[in-house]
């Protein structure tokens, strides 16, 4: 993916906050056990960062886990959607190569499905500069379960359409810690946490369509697929309801 190519999609998202936020994927309660067991302490009271936060999906679970967290986010459409949604939550402008945080301020400093769209060579020294001592830096990705059998044949299909591998970029950036922090500076520990949910045909739809790989190619190259995926996913789903199934991949590493 070229460095232009990546920023696009990275500010797709803005022209769709509304979309995204009703219909994306959250997460279990068992990945943030898991982000508390492998950091070793727990969120509530904690001072947390969510980078990236975009609408705010992680940002309100941390909130309701008790943890007091603020959010940076560096798009203007998903920061006024976070706003609209989670007024009570503080939220900053700003992106993971350059965090507009203190240092030694945090407990905590999460990134949900963000990750990627940083810079692993200036977001790794910003993570150990904003971490107090013994903090946790902790990413995670909901990953499609490709053992599913229709999900591995939706996601071939989506392959076929766009000319891209994607088993290789549904895998998740957190199946290879060294792309994850080429610095060599931190030590992960990872674990992945399976979940499900059953949502009308038209909300998976809706969050594929999501993605930025189809905000980037225009609403009617993405039309056409979407309505002929409709026809399949009513042949797997005749009742019209879609059990997605998700991997959360969970990176957690200790500021020593």
């Amino acid at each position: 993916m070229t460095a232009s190519f990546h920023a696009t999609r990275a500010h797709s998202f803005n022209a769709a906050a509304a979309q995204y936020a009703a219909n994306r994927p959250s997460y279990p309660p068992a990945l943030f056990d898991a982000v508390e067991d492998l950091a070793g302490r727990p969120l509530a009271g904690a001072c947390v960062a969510d980078i990236g936060a975009g609408t705010g999906i992680a940002t309100a679970l941390l909130h309701a886990r008790g943890a007091d967290v603020i959010a940076v986010e560096p798009g203007d459409g998903m920061a006024a959607q976070f706003r609209r949604s989670h007024p009570d939550i503080p939220i900053l402008k700003g992106n993971g190569n350059t965090l507009p945080l203190a240092t030694a301020s945090l407990d905590f400093l999460t990134y949900a499905q963000a990750w990627h769209w940083t810079d692993p060579t200036l977001a790794v020294p910003e993570a150990l500069r904003v971490l107090r001592p013994g903090g946790a830096l902790a990413l995670w990705w909901n990953t499609d379960a490709l053992d599913v059998p229709w999900i591995a044949e939706a996601a071939a299909r989506i392959g076929r359409h766009f000319g891209i591998d994607t088993a290789a970029e549904k895998k998740g950036p957190a199946a290879d810690t060294r792309a994850a922090d080429p610095t060599g500076r931190l030590d992960f520990a990872r674990r992945q946490v399976r979940w499900s949910r059953r949502v009308p045909v038209d909300t998976h739809l809706a969050n594929i369509g999501s993605h930025s790989l189809f905000l980037v190619h225009g609403e009617e190259a993405s039309a056409a697929f979407l309505a002929e995926e409709r026809q399949h996913l009513m042949r797997t789903f005749p009742d019209g309801i879609v059990e997605e199934v998700y991997d959360v991949d969970l990176l957690v590493a200790i500021n020593t």
